[in-house]
C-alpha cells in the first residue's frame, strides 16, 4: 500500500520532521494544526479566531488530499485553557454544521508558540465511503 505525504502549496512546509498530512488506505491523517497564518506565524487572537484558523488549515490539507471537512471521522483537540471550551465548541459546531465526528478535547498547559489550541484529525477519502 502506498503512503502519500500531503504538502499543500498554500502552506509553508513544517520546520519539524513530519508531514502535514498522510494518505494511506483510504484515510487522511492530519497532523496537529496550530493557528498559523500562510506565513507560518502564529495568530494569537481569540480562541474563536484560533479555532477557525486551525480548521481552515485542516481544510486546506484535506482538500489537497481529495477529502473535506464533511469526511472527518475523528478529531483531537488540545486546548490550553479549559475555560475556553464553550467558545471553542460553539465555533467548532458552526464550522462543522450537522456533521459530528468523534472527538476528544484535552486540556493542557502549554502549546507550541504560545497558541491556545491545536487540532488534528483523521478523515476518509470520499471514494472509500461507499
Amino acid at each position: 500500500m502506498e503512503i502519500n505525504s500531503i504538502y499543500p502549496g498554500a502552506m509553508q512546509k513544517p520546520k519539524g520532521h513530519y508531514s502535514p498530512g498522510i494518505v494511506h488506505n483510504g484515510l487522511v491523517y492530519v497532523s496537529g494544526q496550530l493557528p498559523l497564518g500562510a506565513d507560518g506565524e502564529a495568530q494569537l487572537g481569540t480562541i474563536e479566531e484560533q479555532t477557525t484558523l486551525c480548521m481552515k488549515n485542516i481544510e486546506t490539507i484535506l482538500e489537497a488530499s481529495g477529502s473535506d471537512l464533511k469526511h472527518i471521522l475523528k478529531v483531537s483537540v488540545f486546548i490550553a485553557d479549559i475555560g475556553n471550551w464553550a467558545k471553542f465548541n460553539e465555533t467548532f459546531a458552526a464550522i462543522m454544521g450537522d456533521h459530528r465526528p468523534a472527538r476528544i478535547v484535552v486540556p493542557c498547559n502549554l502549546l507550541n508558540r504560545g497558541c491556545g489550541i491545536e487540532i488534528d484529525c483523521i478523515a476518509a477519502l470520499p471514494e472509500f465511503m461507499k
